[in-house]
């Protein structure tokens, strides 16, 4: 049996509801499937750079078996990946991308506004830290 690979999360370390998001998959991670790291940590930026997306990205990134999502498809992703109900939620793919991601460019644009930021990344507590990528 083939071991299913891991599904990588790279978020805004500075966005209190980026991380407060991080949080929340963790929760729902019973799986083991999900991976995080900070865009702007040196991983981050390597990841960035090895899937030829700008170095200034600051939308949601999701790396599953060697595919790029972004934006509403990266949480789309994300969903579907979930335990409990909250996979029930990938049921908004058959929203046209173009307004899934009119939307969550919306919502990226005024998410610090809303749940401020941070001066510094988060740092995991020692119960999760494997489940970040250095």
């Amino acid at each position: 049996m083939k071991k299913e690979e891991k599904i990588i999360v790279l978020f805004d370390g500075v966005c209190n509801f980026c991380n407060a998001t991080v949080n929340f998959i963790l929760l729902r991670n019973r799986k083991d499937r999900f991976r995080f790291a900070a865009l702007q940590s040196d991983i981050g930026k390597k990841l960035l750079k090895e899937y030829h997306l700008p170095a200034d990205n600051n939308s949601i990134v999701v790396i599953s078996n060697g595919k790029v999502y972004r934006q509403s498809a990266a949480i789309l992703i994300i969903t579907r990946n979930l335990s409990g109900a909250w996979s029930l939620l990938y049921v908004f793919v058959i929203i046209p991308p173009f307004i899934r991601n009119g939307l969550y460019r919306w919502f990226a644009r005024n998410r610090y506004k809303w749940f401020g930021k941070t001066e510094l990344c988060m740092i995991p507590d020692e119960n999760v830290r494997n489940k970040f990528l250095v």
